[in-house]
């Protein structure tokens, strides 16, 4: 196994990684920035390295500076976390041509399924469903709306190298599509550096079900169930969870199954998503996209699944077979993620502040993966995720109730945070009855 391991990450997925490395007796090592010296993540870890100021570029994102932590503290391997430089292909292989070993898939995976273009041709060949949509870049307005006109309107602006729930854009008719088109495109060139845009058939009613794989060192790719991801602002998750109750026996065959073909069309080794859209009135589903990486959402397939993800991820890299028997895969039970964010509950807009009290619920069933505690400064410079609760329970019903009193339990005072908002969704007709679509934030606002 490996012996020391630097997390190129922050907050409550730093803490997550730094917690199972230490329960498996592997040397953590976190890096951090000057906006971060006070956060748990930092205090926990075996030892921390300051990389930089508070702006990502000079920091989380400075591969330099990283791989420059690593050899100091005598790293043997580096496991990126989410987001940040998680699924930049060339970061991966400059970790592994300094000696290093990367925690996740390899860097041709990262690429082939990084050009969301790319991607949809390789799953189409690979037999996995797509959606209608465009094979090559619109490469202007004037093929964006002729691509319309064939897919049917109405279409999804995407940037092709956007992630995320960023970089999307909805567009009714052709006034629409012109607008969406310029901006996404400007969007795509400012955040990703790539204003390649793909137009694909929009479907107004629809759910997002994604499934957890693991490519295995032995090469093997295997599914570890579905999670419903439909709860929604912004295109952006706020719920997550597992098993889909949308999702029967014969339809839940049939979405892993692809999954596995779409890991294997890849060569995929390590923790990966394939996300897709579910019509749940045909059953019909396609491949949305691919995430090259470790989800926010993994604890609740650990959950049914009775696994430790960034265990196995460990695993993987280091060349050893999982600690689960790949041909008796059996999942038990439910479990449901609630994102806590610093926003407010009604618009989401970001609402960072310094955490005056910060008291978590506890309990049966119930998990608390934060990134702050209290008397800690939530600032503007990352993501407004503050902590993830996970709550489980033998049926979907159970972990509903106890997500109920999780979130009444839950005390944040200082930034704003949004766990009015998922009270009101626990009491919501759609939610409860699992009839739920990505239209459900919309609804309730």
């Amino acid at each position: 196994m490996i012996e020391s391991l630097l997390v190129a990450n922050r907050g409550e997925i730093a803490r997550r990684v730094i917690r199972t490395a230490k329960r498996l007796g592997i040397r953590a090592i976190a890096v951090y920035s000057e906006a971060d010296a006070d956060l748990p993540f930092v205090t926990e870890a075996d030892e921390a390295v300051l990389i930089g100021p508070p702006n990502p570029a000079q920091s989380y994102r400075n591969v330099e500076a990283i791989l420059a932590a690593a050899k100091s503290t005598g790293a043997q391997a580096i496991h990126p976390g989410y987001g940040f430089l998680s699924e930049n292909a060339e970061f991966a292989r400059t970790v592994e041509a300094s000696g290093l070993i990367w925690v996740g898939p390899g860097a041709d995976a990262i690429t082939a399924m990084g050009d969301k273009i790319n991607a949809r041709n390789l799953m189409a060949a690979a037999g996995v469903p797509v959606a209608p949509g465009t094979t090559d870049p619109a490469a202007d307005l004037d093929a964006a709306v002729a691509a319309a006109a064939e897919i049917g309107y109405p279409v999804m602006v995407k940037a092709a190298a956007g992630g995320g729930g960023m970089g999307m854009g909805v567009a009714v008719d052709d006034a629409a599509l012109r607008i969406e088109y310029d901006k996404v495109r400007a969007f795509a060139e400012r955040m990703f550096g790539d204003g390649s845009v793909l137009i694909e058939r929009y479907f107004p009613r629809v759910r997002h079900v994604e499934v957890q794989i693991l490519g295995l060192a032995d090469g093997r790719v295997v599914a570890l169930g579905e999670r419903e991801c439909s709860v929604q602002r912004r295109n952006q998750k706020l719920v997550e969870e597992s098993p889909s109750p949308a999702v029967s026996p014969e339809l839940r065959a049939r979405l892993l199954a692809a999954a596995v073909r779409a890991g294997e069309a890849v060569g995929y080794r390590n923790a990966g998503t394939v996300e897709c859209l579910l019509n749940p009135e045909t059953n019909e589903f396609f491949f949305l996209e691919m995430n090259t990486r470790l989800q926010v959402e993994h604890p609740v397939t650990e959950y049914v699944y009775g696994i430790d993800l960034v265990e196995e991820q460990l695993r993987v890299a280091a060349g050893l077979a999982p600690t689960f028997d790949p041909d008796a895969l059996a999942p038990s039970g439910h479990a449901i993620e609630l994102r806590i964010n610093a926003e407010d509950p009604k618009r989401f807009l970001p609402g960072p502040g310094v955490i005056r009290t910060w008291v978590e619920p506890a309990g049966a069933g119930v998990r608390v993966d934060s990134g702050y505690a209290e008397g800690n400064t939530v600032t503007p410079f990352y993501d407004s995720l503050l902590a993830k609760l996970i709550l489980s329970g033998d049926t979907r019903d159970e972990a509903i109730e106890r997500a109920k009193a999780a979130v009444a339990e839950f005390q944040i005072a200082g930034p704003k945070n949004n766990l009015p908002f998922f009270a009101e969704l626990l009491e919501n007709d759609e939610f409860l009855d699992g009839t739920y679509d990505t239209g459900i934030v919309s609804r309730m606002r």
